[in-house]
């Protein structure tokens, strides 16, 4: 099946877009953006070319994490998805994410699809039944997935461990083989209960995915990783969970409800219904069947991050195919977002909130940024936050918008704002016209970087020809009226051009553009036409230049953010930062705790883990003598935010040997885990070696 199939004379083509749903207990990060801007570049694309294409997405309301954070904070998971819900629609639509509609999975027209979905995959027998053994919670009476259970690793011991495996050694392993478990939403210790779970077949899709997998709708890089997974036998997928659960309780089972993940990327239909049946819809003449029927022709894609390829790449077609409706045309996964070559930090302030961004900041500045780094593959992308500066300040303030403040200004003052009626170097436009399909197909094919690249080859020919005719040289000359009304029209026709190209990836700039050339909305085909013997605006700057203040003050901004404000649960663990969820240990007598030597010691150095992406080999100066430490606090920290720091370790711990060494100590933090976790600091004053008692 063809990705590109935008061929030039031939009739409209039907296009229905989504992106992933993004979830409704957290904010929106500029790491979530890449996969809306480029998905809403791409859509503005089709929609130039003069196609009928649909984008739509939705919150992703449902889940245990968003029920306990509704009641973590009092309200209703209704009222809490609709506050979130408002704040999302609110920083997409600030970066110019044009979706045509937002809906949320906690809808009717969701609930209809998930039980039609299901009914039809039960009925041809592609959904079993059988009991499980889980771990329960009996004070909240709620039975807990693996990471809402925390305890000490049953491999190396590690304290406040997640129900699946351990972040400090690397260790997988079931809940019920943890040591001391705990419930992460009571305190409670589980336990074990059996309980009914209905299963999705999916291995009963096999000969039909590997076909889908295999028929040009997936990077080669996606398709070979499924391979991976064929080979290991596809395993059915537990699509129930029990009461109490935020969702869709399964409609012949009561008491089940549907998991998440199911209903997840059924939102996408259900937002097109929503759509088919808004005023804006009806007036477009849309209808559901067109897109979702088994026979139809209209081309759906997604765009997803690549960690969620199993669910959409597999999961998501067999169900679609098991219920007797399309597959999707292709899945285009995205890599992850490094912000200076790491991972986005909350220390260094590069956990970057979407509103903290557009404090600071033009948001289309990052939306060329994206652009500029990403192709069609499913590499990371890094913002290398220096770069980003000099790349807009060069490309867009010096380059694209120079040429129209170059020649505006004479047009407006000589001119009487009129443009000359013929033009100065025919050849140049039809230059500029014909590398216009080549642009096009570079979009098509999502190579992003390829079309920037361009595009500003282009805005360096239009600037070297101005450079060359020098304008401000012909206006000190009389006689030479004509050639500098000539040259400076053409400047502006060469910008006219580039802002048609460059409309996909900078819409708000576009259309501050077409309002100053005083022209209606570009379409691809209208690029073509030169604007002769037309009157434009008077010129204002479109743009301003980044300066170095504005993204420290976005860091600064982001660091307060992340240290004063408590970050919304995202998972169970994150309700056991009070004591309520971390009841207090049993009592101890002053001969056991005398056994713990706690002593202060200064980070030498602290460097990543090969082969670890939790573990951070930390050297450790007790003032005399050196202990090395691999401590499981990658996630929260940079090494270099550690080094001189001083902090507390267990110095008399038993030396463990782990595959990347032997580590002779353990540093002292608190948090939940994952991100959240903050190392132990004692006063000025205190020196290396120093015993803590």
């Amino acid at each position: 099946m063809s990705q590109t199939r935008d061929i030039p004379g031939a009739s409209p083509r039907e296009i229905l877009v989504t992106s992933a749903l993004p979830y409704a207990n957290g904010p929106i990060h500029i790491g979530h953006l890449v996969e809306y801007i480029q998905t809403d570049i791409w859509v503005r694309f089709q929609k130039m070319r003069g196609h009928a294409c649909w984008y739509v997405c939705a919150d992703d309301a449902h889940g245990t994490p968003i029920m306990l954070r509704a009641r973590q904070e009092g309200i209703t998971p209704e009222a809490l998805i609709a506050r979130v819900a408002q704040e999302h629609r609110s920083d997409f639509a600030a970066f110019r994410v044009g979706f045509d509609n937002y809906h949320s999975t906690h809808s009717e027209e969701n609930r209809h699809f998930a039980n039609l979905i299901y009914s039809r995959n039960r009925d041809k027998g592609h959904i079993s039944k059988r009991t499980i053994t889980q771990a329960y919670d009996p004070v909240e009476q709620m039975f807990l997935p693996d990471r809402f259970i925390k305890g000490e690793c049953p491999k190396c011991g590690a304290p406040d461990q997640y129900g699946d495996n351990c972040e400090v050694c690397g260790a997988s392993y079931s809940p019920n083989e943890l040591k001391n478990p705990r419930s992460a939403v009571s305190g409670a210790v589980p336990e074990q209960r059996e309980s009914d779970h209905y299963f999705f077949r999916l291995g009963d899709f096999e000969p039909m995915l590997r076909d889908w997998t295999r028929g040009g709708g997936l990077q080669a890089q996606v398709a070979n990783k499924l391979d991976e997974w064929f080979d290991a036998g596809l395993q059915e997928w537990d699509i129930s969970r029990d009461a109490p659960y935020f969702g869709f309780e399964i409609p012949d089972h009561p008491g089940k409800f549907f998991y998440v993940w199911l209903d997840a990327p059924i939102g996408y239909m259900a937002s097109f219904l929503n759509l088919c049946e808004s005023p804006h819809g009806r007036d477009a003449g849309l209808d559901f069947d067109r897109f979702w029927a088994k026979e139809s022709t209209a081309e759906l894609y997604h765009f997803i991050g690549k960690d969620i390829i199993y669910f959409h790449a597999l999961f998501w077609p067999a169900m679609l195919h098991g219920a007797d409706f399309r597959t999707p045309s292709a899945v285009f996964a995205h890599g992850f977002l490094t912000v200076d070559g790491q991972k986005m930090s909350k220390s260094r302030g590069t956990f970057i909130k979407a509103r903290t961004y557009l404090d600071h900041l033009n948001p289309e500045y990052l939306r060329y940024y994206f652009a500029a780094k990403l192709g069609p593959g499913v590499d990371d992308i890094d913002l290398s936050l220096q770069d980003f500066t000099a790349r807009v300040n060069s490309d867009l303030v010096g380059k694209v918008v120079n040429i129209a403040s170059r020649s505006a200004g004479f047009i407006a003052k000589r001119f009487a704002g009129r443009l000359s009626p013929t033009l100065a170097d025919p050849q140049l436009q039809a230059d500029f016209v014909q590398a216009g399909e080549s642009i096009a197909g570079a979009y098509e094919r999502r190579e992003l970087s390829r079309a920037v690249r361009e595009i500003m080859a282009l805005a360096d020919r239009a600037n070297q020809y101005i450079d060359e005719q020098a304008p401000w040289v012909i206006a000190k000359d009389p006689a030479r009226e004509a050639d500098l009304h000539a040259v400076c029209s053409m400047g502006i026709n060469l910008f006219r051009i580039l802002i048609g190209y460059l409309r996909p990836i900078l819409p708000g700039t576009a259309a501050d553009s077409e309002a100053f050339m005083r022209i209606e909305p570009l379409t691809w085909d209208a690029i073509a036409e030169p604007l002769l013997n037309h009157e434009i605006a008077p010129f204002k700057p479109l743009m301003t230049r980044v300066e170095p203040a504005h993204i420290e003050a976005m860091l600064e901004a982001s660091k307060e953010d992340l240290s004063t404000t408590a970050p919304p649960p995202a998972a169970a663990d994150e309700s056991s930062k009070h004591l309520s969820g971390q009841p207090i240990a049993e009592t101890i007598d002053i001969e056991t705790f005398g056994k713990l030597d706690l002593r202060i010691a200064r980070i030498r150095s602290a460097a990543l883990v090969e082969g670890a992406d939790k573990l951070l080999k930390l050297e450790l100066d007790l003032g005399g003598e050196t202990r090395t430490v691999f401590a499981g606090i990658r996630s929260a920290y940079d090494p270099s935010d550690l080094e001189g720091r001083l902090t507390v370790m267990v110095a008399n711990l038993a030396p463990r040997k782990m595959r990347f060494g032997v580590s002779e100590g353990m540093v002292l933090a608190a948090g939940p885990g994952g991100k959240d976790i903050f190392i132990l600091s004692p006063d000025a004053g205190a020196q290396p070696g120093m015993r803590v008692k």
